[in-house]
């Protein structure tokens, strides 16, 4: 792979290149890029904010309205984690504005949402609406520490309880009629089991439940959610449940997210990297650091380098920022950066060439040349296109490639990715007529994208010369008569 250079040149080389086959005459203009080493915020991947983070005003609720924290590089993601009593604070009546009102500050800005409504708080009596008890659901007060409290502050409904199950279900049907296949939305964590939504109870009533507790919520999820992207916590395998949560949540379709890396350090910094591959390369693994101060506080933290190691072996598309987020990056800027350049994908071009000259009647060429320097697999998938534009920058031919899926590149270790290249041949524009022609005689741009197969960029690619649209200029095509 070629080295991440932080510079923003390109490697243009017009090469007398003989071209096999029918182009066998042509000159090739041949360009071979540097990665500028800028983050990407691109689909599917990238840091998460917490916004809110259990208790409301963590972290992102201290932020005046205005502060979207743009400063902060390569957040894609916001995150909303906050209880259920929250938002159907009476039964059947939703508090949506909860949610809408900071989501979207950050859609503004071309960011997504991510949630995780909470049934189980250690800090708030009622996480689950006090009204579901009323109507019979059994549950237990605990106090943090002790477990079960008949005098204990706070209450946890029984996870198996028929009426808990009941009301829950009716609460998802609300939520996924508002958030179920909206484009707004990255993922959304299976949350309603477990203190803080984690899916265990050390932290509450110590009660522990089984598999088939944590499978009934991901059915009851997976109910009502069909086309968003549904995650599922690593602690799902706490309690002696082991791996068969896991393998469940990985063969209904979900992603896996990891809570607090480095609570502690050393070779206990994380736990669960062997529970990755079953996720991977399908669907998104979310990494979440430790509160970062107490971490940092108890010297767990150090340099945070075992973050970047867990973003390594869970193959990560997602890291959160589970503190202060200007507090995080004042402190990690080294490892944001390094963060930044192994989430998720890279798409970087090796290598892009096409013919210097080509007649106003013929047909056109391209060869790219392609790897993905990220620690995942391009899961949004996307293509390579080509796009001419004239001298007074208007669209005068698009030209997709289709035939090689960014999906399908490999992932590797850091500096071993491997290119893969293809070619393909395209008819120009319609004609008219001889004298009506898209394309008329003179010199062109050429643009290289990624995004749909019509030829709308989606992603951000490590090259210079972006047009303002995720098509960067890659040199130059004359049209002769």
């Amino acid at each position: 792979m070629r080295s991440v250079r932080n510079w923003f040149g390109i490697c243009l080389i017009a090469a007398l290149t003989a071209i096999t086959g029918s182009h066998a005459e042509e000159q090739a203009v041949v360009v071979r890029p540097q990665d500028t080493g800028q983050p990407l915020a691109n689909p599917g991947m990238g840091w998460v904010l917490h916004h809110y983070d259990n208790i409301a005003f963590n972290y992102g609720g201290r932020l005046e309205p205005s502060d979207t924290v743009d400063d902060f590089p390569g957040v894609t993601t916001v995150y909303l984690r906050i209880a259920w009593s929250h938002i159907e604070p009476q039964e059947g009546r939703f508090n949506w504005s909860v949610l809408d009102t900071p989501a979207q500050r950050w859609l503004d800005k071309g960011k997504r949402i991510a949630l995780r409504i909470s049934c189980s708080e250690s800090f708030m009596r009622y996480a689950t609406p006090q009204w579901v008890e009323q109507a019979g659901a059994k549950g237990y007060n605990f106090t943090p520490g002790k477990g079960v409290d008949p005098n204990g502050p706070y209450w946890e409904p029984d996870y198996d309880d028929p009426v808990f199950l009941d009301k829950l279900d009716h609460f998802l049907a609300a939520l996924a009629k508002r958030y179920d296949g909206n484009p707004e939305v990255a993922f959304i964590d299976v949350g309603s089991v477990g203190v803080w939504g984690e899916g265990h109870t050390y932290a509450s009533t110590l009660r522990p439940y089984s598999a088939e507790t944590i499978k009934r919520h991901i059915d009851l999820h997976t109910k009502h959610f069909k086309k968003t992207l549904l995650v599922a916590n690593d602690d799902f395998a706490l309690h002696d449940r082991g791996r068969a949560t896991i393998e469940y949540a990985a063969k209904q379709g979900l992603g896996l997210r990891d809570d607090s890396i480095l609570v502690q350090g050393g070779d206990k910094a994380y736990f669960n990297a062997d529970f990755a591959p079953l996720f991977w390369e399908h669907a998104p693994v979310v990494l979440e650091s430790e509160h970062f101060g107490p971490s940092r506080d108890r010297g767990n933290w150090k340099d945070g380098s075992q973050y970047l190691e867990a973003v390594e072996r869970y193959h990560a598309s997602y890291a959160s920022i589970h503190w202060w987020p200007r507090e995080f990056l004042a402190e990690n800027q080294d490892l944001v950066r390094k963060i930044n350049l192994r989430l998720g994908y890279r798409l970087q071009l090796v290598e892009a060439s096409w013919p210097s000259e080509i007649p106003v009647a013929g047909s056109i060429w391209f060869a790219t040349a392609w790897q993905n320097a990220g620690v995942a697999p391009c899961l949004p998938g996307g293509y390579p296109a080509f796009t001419i534009k004239d001298t007074k920058g208007g669209i005068a031919g698009v030209f997709v490639d289709e035939g090689l899926d960014m999906r399908n590149l490999r992932v590797a270790e850091p500096d071993k990715a491997s290119p893969e290249s293809h070619k393909a041949e395209f008819a120009l524009p319609l004609a008219l007529d001889e004298k009506t022609r898209p394309l008329k005689p003179g010199n062109y741009d050429v643009y290289i994208s990624i995004g749909t197969a019509t030829g709308t960029p989606k992603i951000a690619l490590p090259l210079p010369d972006d047009d303002g649209h995720h098509r960067y200029r890659l040199g130059g095509l004359m049209i002769r008569p």
